[in-house]
């Protein structure tokens, strides 16, 4: 059965997951004023006359969001609507200073378009992109610091948006993070935002609704700016149970925006949608139609990167990794590159897989103890790869190389040349060498040579044990192997 086929049922419901993901554009001032866009600044110290939309004033229109808007719908092979159209989206809210939001309604300046997912399982599966739009956000509300009253800060009032609204594709928890991660790597892939979900540069809001296999939709409920993979995955998993017990006991389901407590582990009402679009809509007579020429989408089209996807069959392709790998190795575009480094410096294409295990494995695994980025790795990709280099000529084994690694994760910069040539640490290849420590080592284990005669192979890998012990793990594995079956006889 086809994967899109495939149901994925709780108790003989059906998930439907939409989402609508809201991504800061990386710019330095907003969408429509010249206010800095710069976060953690003090409260209220980035509101222009524009953003609080005082008598007299007019917005005009960022060029690079739209640049940026380009770029985001060509990465998902969308359509660009040519001639877009900005509204004053009407609604009354605390931290919104205009009492309306600039936003675009019926002509979004991203139209249909799409992008494919891997699940844990090794498949895929394409999700449709409904549309994305320009907008700008509002202020920020704050509650927890005066007693009896809130704060307003206005300082993200005016800053650009790009929300991407999903088709209602998704049909489990792991689908619409696998989805809301896929996103993440693209803008910030892209650069078009830096996805930085702590300062509320990407956040998720989740539709979320159950239905019998093979019925309409059901009533969804909004779960309302999420801004970590673990809140989302959280958040959607309470809310299936919630809707789960209200429907499972004869009940329905109201259609209303909903807040995830991670505290206490439950969703709670914010407000209720009677309608489906309870806003009211009308063009924003103070901006005109936003015209792109045929030249300005060439332009953005010229200077994309490699997307992840092409980057991912290249990998698999030139490299010989395998799907995982290529995987995890283009879940950011710093990372991608840095892995074409290394497997430059180890000696081309054909050190490809095993430059895939080190930056995976060990490499990897030394960031995340250090609670390192990329960016501020002690090792570069050239010393990752010229050490992978001497593992490839013999001059150490890959036991030695994580020695090697080790002193140069601790290092100035010094080079695995350097090191192995410091700290002793060549390989002992010479052949009379080596011999001469297998025989020490089969007259002092006569009992274990014995053992190996008769079956045992366990003995002979202990014997190859006591060698690579008596040579301080400098002896070549491979010659150990060959001459002591020779020397056994």
């Amino acid at each position: 059965m086809a994967e899109a086929q495939k149901l994925k049922l709780i108790d003989g419901w059906e998930v439907v997951i939409g989402i609508e993901i809201h991504t800061q554009l990386a710019t330095n001032s907003k969408i429509f004023s010249g206010s800095s866009t710069e976060f953690g600044q003090d409260p209220n110290t980035q509101a222009s006359l524009v953003d609080l939309a005082m008598p007299g004033v007019l917005p005009v229109l960022n060029e690079k969001v739209v640049d940026l808007a380009i770029r985001f719908g060509l990465g998902i092979d969308a359509y660009i609507d040519q001639a877009s159209v900005f509204a004053r989206k009407n609604y009354f809210y605390p931290d919104s200073p205009k009492g309306y939001q600039i936003s675009q309604m019926d002509n979004p300046i991203v139209g249909l378009g799409h992008i494919d997912i891997q699940l844990e399982d090794g498949t895929t599966k394409r999700i449709g992109v409904t549309r994305a739009h320009l907008e700008e956000d509002a202020g920020k509300s704050i509650h927890d610091q005066f007693e009896g009253m809130s704060g307003i800060d206005l300082n993200r009032a005016g800053t650009p948006l790009l929300e991407i609204v999903s088709e209602p594709d998704m049909r489990s928890v792991e689908e619409a993070v696998a989805y809301i991660k896929s996103i993440h790597t693209l803008v910030r892939w892209l650069g078009i935002s830096d996805g930085n979900m702590a300062e509320g540069s990407f956040r998720a809001d989740c539709n979320v609704s159950l239905r019998r296999p093979g019925q309409p939709f059901g009533t969804r409920c909004e779960l309302k700016n999420l801004n970590s993979f673990r809140f989302i995955e959280q958040a959607i998993n309470v809310e299936i149970e919630r809707q789960m017990e209200i429907l499972e006991y004869g009940g329905s389901i109201d259609q209303e925006t909903r807040l995830f407590d991670p505290n206490k582990m439950e969703t709670r009402s914010m407000r209720s949608k009677e309608e489906a679009n309870d806003y009211r809509y009308f063009p924003d007579p103070d901006l005109l139609p936003v015209i792109i020429a045929d030249e300005q989408i060439e332009a953005a089209r010229a200077a994309l990167p490699e997307l992840p996807a092409a980057r991912r069959a290249r990998f698999i392709a030139d490299f010989g990794v395998t799907e995982y790998d290529a995987h995890v190795l283009t879940l950011s575009r710093e990372m991608a590159d840095f892995f074409e480094a290394v497997v430059a410096a180890a000696g081309g294409a054909a050190q490809g897989k095993v430059s895939a295990n080190w930056v995976m494995g060990e490499f990897s695994g030394a960031l995340n103890k250090a609670g390192l980025d990329l960016a501020d790795s002690p090792v570069s990709a050239e010393q990752l790869g010229g050490m992978i280099a001497r593992i490839i000529d013999n001059t150490i084994s890959g036991k030695i190389a994580k020695q090697v690694f080790g002193f140069m994760w601790e290092s100035e910069g010094k080079s695995a040349d350097d090191i192995i040539a410091e700290k002793g640490l060549k390989q002992e290849t010479d052949t009379g060498a080596i011999e001469a420590i297998i025989k020490e080592v089969l007259a002092a284990n006569e009992k274990m040579v014995e053992e190996y005669k008769s079956g045992k192979e366990k003995a002979f890998n202990g014997l190859v044990g006591q060698v690579m012990k008596a040579s301080k793990g400098k002896a070549n594995p491979a010659q150990v192997n060959e001459l002591m079956k020779k020397l056994i006889g």
